[in-house]
């Protein structure tokens, strides 16, 4: 009995002394990280972004984009670059370095992208890219967001007499090889137990060319692709893009995983084009509405209140520059792909979330 005594009270003194270890004086949190553990710890701040630090010493963004895809980046007759992606990158230099012309434009093709990002030549992929959970997870790639909903589908010739793509049995066709497409049409006759013949190009020109020479009996690839092959065709109307989507395409920009404020950055600046749209904010009028806007949400998004900017590294009217250079989100796709356009396509899917008929297209509130 004295034994067990002895032993409680050893044990109380013991608590005691722990309690008043934790009231008097510093204690060492053994669960505190230490070393590189501290590191990561730490909450980011806008100038741990390298890509930013090496923009700003070099003057310039480095954005890969398609080589040559109409409507979506291609160079002019006088070797201008133009489209939906370009001003994307347009606008992001606007933001980054205050100038839209501070952009080199890095042509890539689908087996380059992915390299050309992870070794640094280019700072952005801006390109038809689509977001997927190996790109991302397994190349330890991060995507900024998504600025076209899209989907897989077929371009055949009239002469076929074709309705659906689940005619296409015993069919050759021209698919470009290490793209998302490659693995959807194998998906789709797989599954419907179709036959057919697939005729793998090394690039996306290549696949139009064959398709053209018709080495082939249908072109699949993104509709939007699809639409700009369409158009680059010598009689447009011999063909046509059968009904049947076969995918969900979400396409985006690309940055490398490790830099997270560089990804915000691109994040935003695309979420500003977006709700710029949403609130009426276009080229014309957001240096007038940034000097007399009531409107806290535009004021906000121009930097006329709070220090959004600094938290991204950049000047307060980073978005107002992003704006002025290129144009909302619709105004962008309207001048590129839209009814500006010799591709003249619908927003569909790229509607905001509140026109009639809504889209999925919905900006991030900034505040």
């Amino acid at each position: 009995m004295r034994i067990r005594t002895t032993g409680l009270a050893a044990i109380m003194a013991a608590l005691a002394l722990a309690g008043c270890g934790r009231g008097e004086g510093p204690v060492e949190d053994a669960a505190a990280p230490e070393g590189d553990a501290a590191v990561a710890a730490r909450p980011h701040t806008p100038g741990d972004s390298e890509t930013l630090r090496a923009i700003k010493q070099r003057g310039r963004v480095n954005c890969g984009v398609n080589p040559g895809l109409i409507g979506f980046a291609y160079t002019d007759n006088r070797g201008e670059w133009r489209g939906f992606d370009v001003d994307f990158c347009r606008a992001l230099a606007a933001a980054v370095l205050g100038d839209p012309r501070a952009v080199r434009f890095v042509p890539l093709n689908a087996e380059q992208r992915f390299e050309a990002l992870r070794t640094g030549r280019v700072d952005v992929l801006w390109r038809n890219t689509s977001w997927t959970l190996t790109r991302e997870a397994g190349d330890a790639l991060t995507f900024a967001g998504i600025n076209y909903y899209d989907g897989q589908g077929f371009l055949v010739r009239r002469s076929l007499n074709l309705n659906s793509a689940s005619e296409l049995n015993g069919a050759r066709v021209c698919v470009q090889s290490g793209s998302t497409s490659e693995l959807n049409v194998g998906d789709y006759f797989r599954s419907r137990g179709i036959e057919y013949r697939p005729v793998v190009l090394r690039t996306e020109e290549e696949a139009r060319q064959a398709y053209a020479r018709e080495d082939c009996d249908a072109l699949t690839a993104d509709i939007s692709a699809l639409a700009a092959a369409r158009v680059s065709l010598t009689n447009q109307q011999a063909h046509a893009v059968l009904p049947d989507v076969i995918s969900k395409e979400p396409l985006g920009p690309v940055v490398r995983r490790e830099d997270e404020g560089w990804a915000s950055i691109v994040r935003w600046t695309l979420n500003a084009l977006i709700l710029a749209e949403e609130l009426g904010v276009t080229d014309d009028n957001v240096a007038q509405l940034a000097r007399e806007s009531g409107d806290p949400r535009i004021r906000r998004m121009l930097g006329r209140e709070g220090e959004f900017g600094a938290m991204l590294g950049l000047p307060n009217d980073w978005a107002q520059k992003a704006i002025a250079a290129t144009g909302n989100y619709g105004e962008i796709f309207d001048r590129n792909l839209g009814s500006q356009s010799t591709l003249d396509l619908a927003r569909g899917l790229n509607a905001q979330w509140n026109a009639r008929p809504g889209g999925l297209i919905y900006g991030l509130p900034i505040r």
